[in-house]
């Protein structure tokens, strides 16, 4: 999963980046709202951990801006300020939760992982497609009860698929969601990646639809 971290204080930021990248993220960085509101709408997120005190104007004004223009994904909103009233500020512009500061990274951690699963219509922390699941919290994936050993690359990749099952996935879409913007993969690289889960969890869970993407499958299709 990728998320946009907002926020000036540069110590919090790094202990906020390093906690998620412990956590499989994919992590991007920016210290102000201008900067924030061009990298959301010009790249592909699955949340914003946006602080409300940002040098450049209060948060709630970039996040006001992403609503009316019809942008929806996930909001974590981080403020010092414990009134009631500018927490429903927060709210009312758009946020979907917040922490109020100082907070322990494990906390902004379970939420956010709550936040996405949400998006993508789950309410319980273990994913399960037929017998595969994956624990949001810990990353452990098992199969039929067994633990499978998997890279950290192979768990975000099955980790997307598994919360958008059965959704199609396209190939653009991984690369945006899995990747990093620095180190976008090659042509071939998700297909290799692919193709080493299909070897761990059995070729048929991972359907490749021709010019569309891949399907995570929850029973294996039937020879008829």
């Amino acid at each position: 999963m990728k998320c946009l971290l907002v926020e000036d204080d540069q110590a919090l930021a790094r202990e906020l980046n390093q906690a998620l990248q412990d956590s499989d993220w994919i992590v991007e960085l920016a210290e102000n709202g201008q900067e924030a509101d061009f990298l959301v709408r010009t790249e592909a997120y699955d949340t914003v951990i946006l602080d409300i005190g940002l040098p450049d104007g209060d948060g709630t004004r970039w996040l006001s801006s992403w609503r009316e223009d019809g942008i929806d994904l996930p909001v974590l909103i981080l403020t010092a300020r414990e009134r009631w009233a500018d927490k429903a500020a927060g709210f009312t512009a758009g946020a979907d939760d917040y922490v109020t500061k100082p907070f322990e990274p494990a906390e902004v951690l379970f939420r956010l992982r709550a936040l996405v699963r949400r998006t993508h219509g789950h309410a319980h922390p273990v994913l399960k497609v037929g017998e595969l699941s994956l624990d949001t919290h810990t990353q452990h994936v098992t199969l039929v009860g067994r633990p499978v050993s998997l890279t950290a690359q192979e768990t975000r990749l099955l980790s997307y698929l598994m919360h958008a099952a059965p959704r199609v996935v396209s190939r653009s879409e991984l690369s945006e969601h899995v990747y990093d913007r620095d180190h976008e993969p090659d042509s071939n690289v998700i297909d290799v990646q692919v193709s080493r889960l299909r070897r761990k969890l059995g070729a048929w869970r991972i359907a490749t639809l021709r010019g569309q993407g891949y399907r995570l499958l929850a029973d294996e299709p039937s020879d008829s």
